[in-house]
């Protein structure tokens, strides 16, 4: 039987979502609360996707199979006793065989946030950026992305992935407050440390560095080296994932 895991998690603790050797992960922690609590020896779980580190997750899937019935509020209250406070399970629920926490979603969207103002609060959670930044021309440099498919440009090198292909369907900066911006991204898959890097890039539009149309050149070029620096992972969000 296949059950599907809707979660939540503050990745400031962990080394990202996916297994690492020597390090902490989302998904090790899981697993293993789940291996415990179901008295198993190992339950392994597949993510909807895999988050760097100290990004976080509002709404993240995973799935795991089990040869019993399970009763899934018992289930989901007993994980959340289990696992520690950043990282919260909202529900487990029963799915077909055939859905795939991974390969069965349709889109993924991601938000990052700034702010123009030095914020004790949020800040730990936000980019600061200059009050000066250009949102304006972000966003205009931000409809380009709409014209490709092919993101090498923003992806981590020597990755294990078959395709650098993503389709693009929303992009936009959005303000929130008199000093808070939000990026909004959602596509159909993402490569590692493509929104960072997107995020970067498009922050060198905005202080003037590049122009909307070199951004569109770097995309063209294929070639991580051409694009701007990596924004810090504290403020990357992901917010959803649609099956």
């Amino acid at each position: 039987m296949r059950y599907f895991i809707h979660l939540a998690y503050n990745g400031a603790e962990y080394h990202g979502w996916q297994n690492q050797p020597n390090a902490i992960t989302v998904q090790e922690a899981v697993e293993r609360a789940l291996s415990l609590i179901l008295k198993k020896e190992k339950i392994s779980i597949t993510g909807a996707g895999r988050t760097d580190s100290g990004v976080h997750a509002r709404s993240m899937y995973a799935h795991f199979n089990i040869d019993e019935a399970v009763d899934t509020q018992w289930l989901t209250e007993r994980l959340n006793a289990y696992l520690p406070k950043d990282i919260v399970i909202f529900s487990v629920y029963e799915v077909e065989p055939d859905m795939h926490a991974r390969f069965s979603a349709k889109s993924r969207t991601y938000r990052y946030y700034v702010t123009t103002q030095k914020d004790p609060f949020e800040g730990i959670y936000r980019m600061k950026v200059s009050p000066d930044t250009n949102f304006a021309a972000m966003n205009r440099a931000a409809e380009h992305l709409f014209r490709f498919i092919d993101f090498t440009s923003f992806s981590k090198l020597h990755t294990d992935v078959k395709t650098n292909n993503c389709r693009v369907t929303e992009a936009h900066w959005d303000q929130t407050s008199e000093t808070h911006w939000t990026f909004t991204i959602t596509a159909d898959r993402f490569l590692r440390n493509m929104v960072r890097a997107i995020v970067g890039t498009l922050l060198e539009v905005g202080a003037g560095k590049i122009t909307e149309e070199q951004f569109a050149e770097i995309i063209e070029k294929k070639d991580r080296r051409y694009a701007g620096s990596s924004a810090p992972a504290k403020a990357l969000f992901l917010e959803n994932v649609k099956y």
